[in-house]
């Protein structure tokens, strides 16, 4: 049963609302509300299993239970990241490299046990399980990208959104006019969108004086969220197509 949603402008509109989301999210709790970053990532990978577990168990696609699996996924990145680079002080640089490295291995085992990295391709229990530990850990690397972007690369929040940007255009470029597999470039778009969010979170919340927009994380993530459910509200409501229906055999 298909329990994943087609790839279009608006699956990936979404992506960028979620993980943004996960972004000011996951700063309000440990920051804001100073519960820290490891009593945090404990609490957001509660969330993760728990709606895990529903995604796992249904037997449809559900855009209410996918996308809170994809924030769930985003906000425990953000605080798994913080807490690596910021409270054990891997650094943004070395946590980065760690990330990479754990993500190459995932998609690894994934490619060798089921044979194919595409989402179109996923009809086993095995093959959903690599899907999600894929987007949890590219979540997690996004923010420690967008981190090392915004403060350490001295780009800045805007620049670090633009930069990522343009990196997104370039990968929309070669899907419409080179022959770089579609597989590829969906997952870099996947992993790209996610710091992204982070740097463009981190625009959102942080005050004009860092050359933020000043919304805090409160107001920011009050909006994203208004912005998320609306669009899942959207999904849910619209027309589906109708399934093709199988001729039958002459009696």
């Amino acid at each position: 049963m298909k329990k994943i949603p087609e790839v279009t402008l608006l699956f990936w509109v979404m992506k960028i609302c979620a993980t943004t989301l996960g972004e000011t999210g996951g700063d309000l709790l440990a920051q804001t509300l100073n519960v820290g970053y490891g009593a945090s990532s404990l609490l957001f990978i509660g969330f993760f299993l728990v709606t895990l577990a529903g995604q796992l168990a249904a037997k449809r696609y559900i855009p209410a239970l996918y996308w809170a699996v994809i924030l769930a996924t985003s906000t425990a990145g953000t605080t798994m990241s913080d807490y690596m680079d910021r409270t054990l002080g891997l650094g943004y640089a070395t946590g980065s490299a760690i990330l990479i490295t754990i993500l190459i291995v995932v998609l690894g085992l994934w490619r060798l046990t089921e044979k194919s990295l595409s989402v179109s391709e996923i009809t086993t229990r095995r093959g959903e399980l690599f899907y999600w530990t894929a987007i949890l850990f590219s979540n997690t690397l996004g923010t420690a990208l967008g981190d090392f972007l915004a403060d350490d690369s001295g780009l800045g929040f805007g620049g670090g959104a633009l930069l990522i940007g343009s990196l997104l255009a370039v990968v929309v470029l070669a899907h419409y006019f080179t022959r770089i597999s579609a597989v590829l470039l969906f997952w870099v778009a996947f992993v790209l969108t996610r710091p992204f969010g982070a740097t463009f979170g981190d625009l959102l919340t942080k005050p004009v004086a860092k050359n933020g927009l000043g919304f805090g994380t409160q107001g920011s993530s009050l909006i994203l969220l208004g912005l998320l459910v609306g669009l899942v509200i959207y999904t849910t409501l619209r027309p589906q197509p109708a399934e093709p229906v199988a001729a039958k055999e002459p009696a």
